[in-house]
């Protein structure tokens, strides 16, 4: 198995501040900083507007090769839920250059709390699955009446992922377990502030948590009861708020590689300690 670890999102400017990942670099560095020390991306722009070919190709530029992009797909797929065959073309055709490159991962589907298990719900999500049929669909649904086997059983048939959550104890939310329904895993740490987590005023609040050595620990074990089961895995940290993720994911890639799950880090003779934070 091989596992790819990465954040939700580059252009995060709490790494700006001193110490952290962006201290002293230009916005138009980020993304080849970022590439210094990460081998994954979930893209979350593409959530508010779908880049066009030439944003795409500049992502692929700038990261030199050297990540691996997940696409969130834009809101009217998932909040709306009123795409048009535009959309749908669009949100296909445009991240070519990274298909093209191999860099490409699966499309995420983030549906919000709203979206419950009702029928004409069921309806739209065959759809979607449908429609994005021959290409990696991750599917992250957030309120608790998915979280059950049988609708894990009709992703798996259809080849879809599902998006295991790691979700603050809030009520309500599906559990903190990795799911395996495709050859391809997909887990999303969003941090365990359930203070915030419904009264936050922004994701950055709802994403203030920095995870303790122990929980990693326990994630990486989780992860090494299904490396048999799968060929690849996406790890996502969600909670970037004040560089947390700079200080989890070191830990977890040790609690990993302890477990006997090897994970693959950016080589330091191709990128000298600069002295900030991983």
């Amino acid at each position: 198995m091989r596992v790819y670890i990465g954040c939700g999102g580059y252009s995060n400017d709490d790494w700006a501040a001193p110490g952290l990942l962006y201290d002293g670099v230009r916005k138009d560095d980020y993304l080849g900083t970022y590439a210094r020390h990460f081998d994954a991306a979930e893209l979350n722009a593409s959530f508010y507007g779908i880049p066009g070919l030439k944003a795409f190709e500049g992502m692929l530029r700038r990261s030199a090769g050297r990540v691996r992009f997940t696409v969130k797909l834009h809101r009217v797929f998932t909040h709306d839920r009123a795409p048009t065959d535009d959309d749908f073309d669009r949100m296909l055709q445009s991240p070519g250059p990274l298909r093209e490159a191999g860099v490409l991962g699966p499309y995420l589907a983030q549906f919000p709390y709203s979206f419950h298990r009702t029928p004409a719900n069921r309806r739209y999500l065959q759809m979607l699955t449908e429609r994005f049929a021959g290409h990696e669909l991750a599917v992250e649904i957030r309120h608790e009446d998915w979280d059950r086997p049988e609708v894990r059983e009709g992703m798996a048939q259809r080849g879809v992922i599902w998006v295991s959550p790691d979700y603050p104890p809030a009520g309500g939310l599906p559990e903190p377990q990795l799911h395996v329904t495709a050859d391809v895993g997909y887990l999303r740490l969003h941090g365990r502030n359930a203070a915030n987590w419904w009264d936050g005023q922004s994701a950055a609040e709802r994403h203030d948590y920095l995870y303790s050595r122990a929980e990693m620990d326990e994630w990486a074990q989780k992860i090494a009861l299904v490396a048999d089961d799968l060929s690849e895995l996406y790890v996502f940290f969600e909670n970037t708020t004040r560089g947390h993720a700079l200080k989890n994911i070191p830990q977890l890639r040790e609690a990993l590689n302890a477990h006997g799950v090897p994970v693959q880090t950016p080589d330091p003779l191709d990128f000298p300690d600069d002295g900030r934070l991983l």
